[in-house]
């Protein structure tokens, strides 16, 4: 459950990142076994010069790219399962200028990057990964007609051009990047929604019984980092925009779950104040259908007029 959870957070957290430079498509499907690439993304050509802003990661992305972030290590089997996936969005290319009989350009073909907290030497060797001196510590790429770099998060080195990495990582490391989060200017431009998606994180992992010491952690590390965002949002009479916030990050895991949801369900959540919000959001990780939604709001107005 709580890797679900994770998954799901490393992939609303590189959409929110990307979106302003190109197109995300997270989840993608591919062909084949009807499999999901995690984020695929196209740059928008004029838009690349302002990816120093991430770093690293906006380095990665100024070419298409493919991102399988892992919560935990990722084994062999995975890091194959991966690479097919990335044969398969070639395969969809391939198709696609065969009819004009052209080859197929490299920059067309996304670059996978393969995001995981520690990985073996045995294992990147075995893939072949190497360094390479102009990308630094933690990265190894794969021979060069793969396409494909290991990024090992808890080998990068801590410096401001690897946060938006780090923040994907584990224990101490993510924690440490969450404190570089926090300490940065309030007029950043990925700050806000960075620490809105932790905050999801930390409630979501909150309300399951069964987490692991890291994510207890993690929750213990948030929990007084929310609680401070909301009371000085209170005190600079930022509530209306606090509220504001908490209902679109929830009409967008709604959205991204169950496809768009109708309008009337959609007013009805823009309605509600942050109090009400606040319980929404732990009990969404348990809706399997959009019934379940109109259940729980039904349940919360008969409840508001007795």
């Amino acid at each position: 459950m709580t890797r679900f959870i994770h998954d799901q957070f490393s992939k609303d957290y590189l959409e929110e990142l990307l979106k302003p430079y190109g197109q995300v498509q997270a989840p993608s499907r591919v062909a084949a076994e009807v499999r999901e690439i995690d984020v695929l993304f196209t740059p928008i050509p004029t838009q690349t010069a302002n990816l120093v802003t991430l770093g690293i990661l906006g380095k990665m992305v100024t070419t298409p790219a493919i991102f399988e972030p892992f919560r935990n290590p990722a084994s062999i089997e995975e890091i194959h399962d991966c690479i097919s996936k990335l044969l398969e969005v070639r395969r969809d290319i391939q198709r696609e200028v065969n009819r004009s009989k052209t080859k197929i350009p490299d920059a067309e073909i996304p670059q996978l990057w393969i995001l995981t907290p520690t990985c073996s030497k045995s294992i990147i060797s075995g893939f072949g990964g190497q360094l390479n001196l102009d990308w630094g510590k933690g990265i190894y790429f794969l021979p060069k007609h793969f396409r494909t770099a290991i990024v090992v998060i808890h080998q990068l080195p801590c410096i401001p051009e690897t946060l938006w990495l780090r923040i994907l990582g584990r224990g101490r490391v993510q924690q440490q990047a969450i404190d570089e989060l926090v300490a940065l200017p309030t007029t950043h431009s990925f700050k806000r929604v960075t620490l809105e998606l932790l905050y999801s994180l930390q409630q979501n992992l909150r309300i399951n019984q069964n987490i692991e010491t890291d994510d207890r952690e993690l929750v213990m590390r948030l929990a007084p980092l929310y609680q401070q965002d909301r009371e000085r949002a209170r005190q600079e009479g930022l509530q209306q925009g606090l509220q504001q916030g908490e209902q679109q990050l929830i009409l967008r895991l709604l959205n991204r779950r169950f496809g768009e949801i109708e309008i009337s369900l959609t007013d009805k959540i823009q309605r509600l104040s942050i109090e009400q919000l606040e319980p929404l959001g732990e009990a969404l990780l348990d809706f399997a259908t959009v019934a379940d939604l109109e259940v729980w709001l039904t349940q919360l107005e008969d409840t508001e007029n007795q």
